[in-house]
């Protein structure tokens, strides 16, 4: 329970600000564009965390590294609630990013505390609570934001982020390094993990693609229900309880996997994304309240396919080198996120040009590439 709280806070802190969008650039007074980079490089900052700070895990205690992490996201939040203009939050949104890579520290400690045959369902379970963390951290910050300003929605991210470092503090263990190498050495080393694990690259471009299309959903979604819809920031974060539904998934993939083998449900998932994301273009022919619950629909359908695809992939790469969990950890996620920064980018561009439709294509074709990879036989 504790890993997957600080798991799912840690997370959580990267999409408060996607419902809010709409207020945030009426109140700062910033262009559309501009106000899309928010979400744009906190998605940046964690993936260039990824890259940079998770691999210490490797090396030092991975309880010490949470902490730190959690009181420099405490201070990002901070900045962002009190920012007084867009260069401020745009600034202290990349921070937000970079700390909460914490929540990556947390899945590879729950993976080298479980046994080996066991492994799927304890990063499942752990995933659960992240996964919870990010799609209900939409509901909280639209709700949230309605009730008392977004910057309330980041102080009060801050204040939970406290008490979590808190129980973190009093109730996880120690962990023993596993490798002596400096951070130089660190990160030479990840090229060479890199090289030599084909189902390392497999996982981090499958799961990049699918991470393209979710986030281009996601990031559009609330401009979209307030131009098409009239609808507010609370009925955007309204559509995370749709989500929610997916992080059911985590467990049940991390018990298939053990069962199954992970690489059936890698096909599964991505092959439930491309279906749900497809299935949103039949919108054109519905009625406006028709639409709305297709839309709700496919969000359950390609939650739960994408992340029942990343907890099988989790399995796949902690099984390659259990000394180096932590950097494999964070080149597949690198590999994720950079799917999740194009698709907030292209997300934007493509509503801009193209419309709603044109976002549910590109999510669709994503994610049909993801299952390609996964069905292309693999090289040595």
């Amino acid at each position: 329970m504790l890993l997957a709280t600080t798991a799912g806070l840690g997370a959580a802190s990267i999409y408060y600000s996607q419902p809010m969008l709409g207020v945030l650039g009426e109140e700062l007074r910033a262009a559309p564009s501009t106000v899309g980079l928010v979400p744009t490089l906190t998605q940046l900052g964690y993936g260039l965390g990824l890259l940079l700070l998770a691999p210490l895990g490797d090396r030092y205690d991975r309880r010490s590294i949470i902490l730190a992490k959690s009181a420099a996201l405490i201070v990002a939040l901070v900045l962002s609630g009190l920012a007084p203009g867009i260069g401020a939050l745009l600034a202290a949104s990349l921070a937000v990013g970079l700390a909460a890579t914490l929540a990556q520290d947390v899945v590879p400690a729950a993976a080298t505390l479980a046994p080996p045959e066991a492994r799927g369902r304890a990063v499942g379970t752990v995933m659960t609570g992240l996964l919870l963390g990010i799609l209900l951290s939409r509901v909280v910050s639209g709700l949230g934001a309605q009730a008392c300003g977004w910057r309330a929605v980041y102080l009060g991210a801050a204040a939970a982020v406290a008490l979590m470092a808190l129980a973190v503090w009093r109730g996880l263990p120690r962990f023993a390094p596993t490798t002596r190498l400096g951070w130089p050495a660190l990160m030479g080393s990840l090229w060479d993990l890199w090289r030599r694990h084909g189902p390392l690259r497999r996982a981090a471009l499958s799961q990049g693609l699918l991470a393209l299309g979710f986030s281009a959903f996601w990031s559009t979604l609330a401009v979209m229900l307030h131009g098409q819809f009239q609808l507010g920031t609370a009925a955007a974060g309204a559509f995370g309880l749709a989500g929610a539904a997916g992080a059911l998934a985590a467990p049940l993939a991390g018990r298939l996997a053990d069962r199954r083998g992970p690489e059936v449900v890698t096909r599964s998932g991505a092959a439930l994304a491309a279906v749900s994301f497809a299935a949103m273009a039949l919108a054109a022919w519905l009625p406006p309240q028709g639409q709305l619950a297709l839309i709700v629909a496919g969000a359950i359908g390609f939650d739960f396919g994408v992340q029942a695809a990343l907890v099988a992939h989790q399995t796949i790469v902690y099984g390659l080198e259990p000394a180096a969990r932590s950097r494999l950890n964070a080149l597949l996620f690198t590999g994720m996120f950079a799917g999740m920064s194009a698709g907030a980018a292209l997300g934007g561009l493509v509503l801009a040009h193209w419309g709603w439709m044109g976002v549910v294509a590109l999510a669709a074709t994503a994610s049909a590439a993801a299952l390609a990879v996964r069905l292309a036989p693999a090289r040595r």
